[in-house]
């Protein structure tokens, strides 16, 4: 076969340092078109974006030119530099280190975008690190409890 074809959606998930309230509804909207450029400029596509003060929930469309640590890590460092040289803020932003990667099938693109959208109304009831734990364990990835919030 003279090309390849992938159809790759992901529905990434990661938190500020410290799980620090730094995202703030005043340049929440900047920072997630910020990022869609980011991906843009990576081959890929954002689809959504959502989440509170404390974390973010992206689903994009990656090609298979670049990894998934090479976006994030780009995705990540991009930002968050962004952030901090743009938003006049004292707050310390960044992020954590880690994240999650969650495969999503094209077919359930529709009720991850929802899901994603639905952030404000879906935390007042769940914490960030009960919703994480949920999805490592829905998707049955292993994990040290001792050390997944360092």
């Amino acid at each position: 076969m003279p090309q390849s074809y992938t159809c790759l959606h992901y529905h990434f998930i990661f938190s500020t340092k410290h799980r620090q309230p730094t995202i703030t509804p005043d340049f929440r909207s900047r920072l997630y078109d910020y990022v869609g450029g980011i991906f843009r400029n990576l081959d890929g596509i954002l689809i959504a974006a959502g989440g509170i003060s404390d974390h973010v929930h992206l689903l994009a469309r990656l090609t298979q030119n670049h990894s998934v640590a090479e976006v994030l890590r780009v995705v990540k460092a991009n930002s968050s530099k962004w952030v901090r040289e743009v938003i006049p803020t004292d707050n310390g932003f960044g992020w954590q280190n880690g994240y999650g990667a969650f495969g999503v099938s094209y077919s359930n693109i529709e009720p991850v975008m929802k899901y994603i959208a639905n952030q404000e109304v879906h935390h007042r009831a769940v914490s960030f690190q009960e919703e994480f734990l949920t999805f490592l364990r829905k998707q049955n990835v292993t994990f040290d409890p001792e050390r997944i919030w360092e």
